[in-house]
C-alpha cells in the first residue's frame, strides 16, 4: 500500500486538478427528473421505486417457494406479506420524497446498477460461487477444480474497477482530484464489510450487507462531523466499531462450532 501510494504521488507530481466541467459534476450531484412528466413530482422516480418494490416482492416470493420445496422452515404467509408491505411502504415513501424534491439522484442510479450487477454475479454465476468457495477454504476449492489464481486475479480486477468508479464519484462530488484523496478510506471499507456480515475467515457475506454496512459507517461519520466531534475521537469510535464487528464475528463462529 505504501509503495503504490508513494508511486501515485510521484507520477501525479502531487498536483491537484480542479475544477471539473459541469457535466462531470453531474455524476455525483445531478438528478434525473422530468423524463416522463408529473405534476409537482417526478413520475419517473415514483415508477423506479414501484419497479424496485415489485422486483423485491417477486424475488422474495420465489425464494420462499424454493425453501418450501426444499422442506425448509419459513415464516408464516401473513408475516411474509407484512414484511413485503413494510419494505414497500418504506421504499415508496423514500421514492416520493425524492420525486417531490429534485428527482432521482444520478449517483443512486449508479449505485443501484452496481448492486444489482454484483448481486447477480455473486449469487447466480459460476464465478460468484467460486469466489465464495475460495473465501471459505482455498485448499478445498483448489482440490474441487476451482482455478484459484484466475479467480483471485479477476477479483482484483473487479476491485480495481470499483475503486475507479468510487474515484470518479468522489472527485465529481468534491469538484477536484488530489493524489492523496481517499487515504484512510480503507478502514471504512473494511468496517463496512464486517458490519454488513462478511466473515473474518471468508466465504460469507452479501453485496446488500456490505451496502448496509457502508450506510452505517457513513451515517456514523456524518453524524459525528455534524456534532463537531474531534477527529481523534472519530478515529477511536471507528476503531472500536471495527473491533466490535470482528470480535462478534469470531465469537459467533466459535459458538456455532461449540467452542464456547
Amino acid at each position: 500500500m505504501l509503495l503504490f501510494r508513494g508511486l501515485t504521488l510521484q507520477v501525479l507530481g502531487n498536483i491537484s486538478l480542479s475544477p471539473f466541467p459541469a457535466g462531470y459534476q453531474q455524476i455525483a450531484g445531478g438528478f434525473l427528473n422530468g423524463l416522463i412528466g408529473g405534476q409537482g413530482y417526478d413520475a419517473f422516480t415514483v415508477l423506479i421505486g414501484a419497479l424496485g418494490v415489485a422486483g423485491y416482492a417477486v424475488l422474495a416470493y420465489r425464494s420462499r417457494v424454493a425453501k418450501v420445496l426444499d422442506l425448509q422452515q419459513v415464516e408464516s404467509f401473513p408475516l411474509f406479506a407484512c414484511r413485503i408491505a413494510l419494505v414497500g411502504l418504506v421504499v415508496m415513501a423514500f421514492a416520493w420524497q425524492l420525486a417531490s424534491s429534485r428527482g432521482l439522484p444520478v449517483v443512486l442510479v449508479v449505485l443501484s446498477v452496481l448492486v444489482l450487477a454484483y448481486g447477480l454475479l455473486t449469487r447466480r454465476t459460476v464465478f460468484g460461487r467460486h469466489v465464495y468457495a475460495l473465501g471459505g477454504n482455498a485448499a478445498a476449492a483448489r482440490l474441487s477444480g476451482v482455478k484459484v489464481k484466475a479467480v483471485t486475479f479477476w477479483i482484483f480486477v473487479n476491485m480495481g474497477f470499483l475503486a475507479g468508479v468510487a474515484g470518479v464519484i468522489y472527485s465529481a462530488r468534491s469538484n477536484g482530484a488530489q493524489p492523496a484523496a481517499g487515504n484512510m478510506f480503507e478502514l471504512d471499507a473494511i468496517a463496512a464489510a464486517f458490519i454488513g456480515g462478511a466473515a473474518v475467515t471468508g466465504g460469507v457475506g452479501t453485496v446488500v450487507g456490505a451496502l448496509v454496512g457502508g450506510l452505517i459507517m457513513a451515517v456514523m461519520s456524518n453524524g459525528m462531523q455534524l456534532m463537531g466531534v474531534d477527529q481523534s475521537v472519530q478515529s477511536v469510535v471507528k476503531g472500536l466499531v471495527l473491533l466490535f464487528a470482528v470480535a462478534f464475528d469470531v465469537w459467533n463462529k466459535r459458538r456455532a462450532r461449540g467452542d464456547g
